[in-house]
């Protein structure tokens, strides 16, 4: 009942990436995100694609987070609610900065912000757009703090900070600084840069539009018709470098990983009749308990009192806006107050990403099956672990995402998320 819930889940979402989408999303940065006006940019590729973005913004020049966390318009603006995106852009140097000096100044207002667009937007996401080094480093801060004294040095603080936003903040990234430093080392005679070194030129804001297009809608960037002002070979050089380093490893820059929720719980006896569910369920906002004697709840981790002992199924609906998961346990409750022990399953994959092979690591004594699936929710690949440690040989995959099952006889079954490399 599980996998077959999600795997129509999978086929759907596949379905609608093909067919012409609408976003909308805000955007909250500085002269990074206004010059060249990048959202109409990003818009003008939209629209070439077929697809909708429907958008508006809020880049004061210079701007910070702390100061989008307590500007009015913003504010207002992400109050608003209905967005599917709202993009956060930091002040192009701060992130760069020391780390004692980027934890007081930089994260607190990026959690702060993530926090209000949650409250306001519970089926929307934040995106973090990283920005790019400055052409020659940032003179104006590297006689006090050296590393940012060249172009690489500061792009690699960049890229590490924001990608630190996301990952605390469970947000996806718009890894327009990653493209733009694999387009500099492999295209150096098309410049990125405005005169002043900092701000983006039309080819530069025409990267970042095609980033943001392929983060926002997981559409091949390659097949972009829109070329803005640039020649047909500069724009397919900068499309392609956008396919290859965002839409062939969306997981990457954590794109998808928060669509789908997964359920899972675990419980307790904790009084005569009475279990106390603790729900370890991921990327999920809402919860619908049926505890098997006709009892329901919405709670997030309820306690339940049963009348009788006897075996229930316990069913836990995990939700995040349109999509669900769903898991069943099968538990026994004892008119002692000691809990008896329980099978669990609780198991981890390594490495993820992997490359060659997979080693599963679970707690249970029973010989285990398991399933691979490809995104599209088709079994390609099965098999049997009959031991507590097992490598599974994954090298024919093709590069994506994958999820794998196990399935035992008596103990539940749940899937994980992996990506080949």
């Amino acid at each position: 009942m599980k996998y077959i819930i999600t795997i129509i889940a999978f086929l759907l979402s596949i379905n609608t990436f093909a067919q012409p989408q609408t976003k909308r999303v805000l955007f909250l940065g500085n002269s990074y995100t206004d010059v060249n006006n990048l959202p109409q940019m990003v818009a003008d590729v939209t629209t070439s694609m077929g697809d909708v973005l429907i958008f508006d913004s809020n880049n004061p020049g210079g701007y910070t987070l702390q100061g989008h966390s307590t500007n009015a318009t913003s504010l207002s603006k992400i109050m608003l609610g209905n967005w599917d995106y709202v993009v956060l852009q930091e002040q192009s140097q701060l992130p760069s900065f020391p780390i004692g000096q980027v934890i007081t100044d930089v994260f607190p207002y990026a959690y702060i912000l993530d926090s209000i667009i949650n409250v306001y937007n519970p089926c929307g996401e934040t995106v973090f757009y990283m920005t790019w080094g400055r052409k020659n480093g940032d003179a104006s801060n590297c006689a006090t703090w050296p590393p940012v004294c060249t172009y690489d040095g500061m792009d690699s603080l960049l890229n590490l900070r924001y990608r630190m936003m996301a990952d605390s903040n469970h947000a996806i990234l718009s890894p327009v600084g990653a493209v733009w430093h694999y387009f500099r080392q492999n295209f150096p005679l098309l410049d990125l840069y405005q005169s002043d070194e900092s701000h983006p030129s039309i080819a530069g804001s025409y990267l970042a539009a095609c980033t943001f297009y392929t983060c926002l809608f997981r559409k091949d960037p390659s097949l972009i018709p829109f070329t803005s002002s640039l020649s047909i070979s500069d724009a397919i050089n900068i499309k392609n470098a956008v396919k290859l380093i965002v839409f062939d490893s969306l997981m990457n820059w954590h794109i998808g990983e928060y669509d789908h929720p997964v359920a899972n719980y675990n419980y307790t006896l904790t009084a005569v009749n009475q279990l106390t569910f603790t729900n370890t369920s991921s990327n999920a906002i809402s919860y619908n308990w049926d505890f098997g004697d006709g009892s329901n709840s919405i709670l997030m981790n309820p306690v339940h009192q049963y009348t009788n002992t006897g075996s229930y199924i316990v069913r836990l609906i995990a939700s995040n806006c349109n999509e669900k998961d769903t898991i069943f346990h099968t538990i026994n409750v004892y008119t002692t107050s000691v809990a008896p022990t329980f099978n669990y399953l609780n198991w981890t994959l390594s490495p993820n990403p992997a490359s060659s092979s997979l080693v599963i690591s679970f707690n249970s004594i029973e010989n285990m099956n398991y399933n691979i699936y490809n995104y599209t929710g088709i079994k390609i690949q099965s098999g049997t672990i009959n031991n507590t440690s097992k490598k599974i040989d994954v090298s024919s995959l093709s590069k994506g995402i994958y999820f794998i099952q196990l399935i035992g006889k008596d103990v539940p079954y749940r899937q994980l998320k992996f990506i080949k490399e």
